[in-house]
């Protein structure tokens, strides 16, 4: 088994977080997604998508998508539970995952993306004007996310979950994408220092 990690990029980040938490080992193969190396060998034969994280089995079954690998271990290492326990906290868990990964990741991406220079041949075409329109979508989740975190400690209840983890990364993200956490969010603030503290948010 094997893991080509991307980096500090935010979707390799969530798996190697993830497996933090478990306290499980997995060979990294280390990828430089910034010379683009993700669109090449070994990589592309690996994921037709060219991204990253992509987990090749022992048997040379392929996994792609960070959050598909992560229930692959979850459902081999079941302990800790990082994807809800029971009907409802599973469904708890999966609302807030989805949530943050498409209110705030993906809008914290998507302005990253369109406005970095950096992104230019990433990102084609690189729209800046949708770079810009995806800022205030963020920010507004972040004040529904606040009310919400105002009587729960983590992001789906009273127990850290894989939505935690998607919320961390998000938020550690917006600082690339020139995004910044309003200073009233006091709830949300707490909440990312709390998992920022955690040993995991170093993985």
């Amino acid at each position: 088994m094997k893991l080509f990690d991307g980096g500090r990029a935010p979707n390799p980040r969530r798996v190697r977080v993830f497996l933090a938490e478990k306290g499980l080992a997995v060979p990294l193969v280390p990828v430089d997604m910034g010379a683009l190396e993700h669109r090449k060998e070994p990589v592309a034969s690996r994921n037709a998508l060219r991204r990253l994280p992509v987990l090749e089995l022992d048997d040379g079954t392929i996994i792609t998508e960070s959050i598909a690998i992560c229930r692959y271990f979850e459902e081999l290492h079941p302990e800790p539970a990082l994807f809800g326990t029971g009907a409802l906290g599973k469904a708890m868990v999966e609302m807030w995952q989805r949530r943050l990964e498409l209110n705030l990741m993906s809008c914290v991406a998507a302005a990253f993306r369109h406005i970095h220079p950096a992104m230019k041949e990433w990102e084609v075409p690189q729209i800046p004007e949708w770079g810009e329109a995806n800022k205030p979508k963020a920010i507004e989740f972040l004040h529904l996310l606040d009310r919400e975190l105002a009587d729960r400690e983590f992001a789906a209840g009273d127990t850290y979950s894989v939505a935690d983890i998607t919320g961390l990364i998000a938020i550690d993200f917006m600082k690339p994408a020139r995004i910044k956490v309003p200073e009233e969010c006091g709830n949300v603030l707490r909440w990312h220092s709390a998992l920022s503290s955690r040993p995991s948010a170093a993985a």
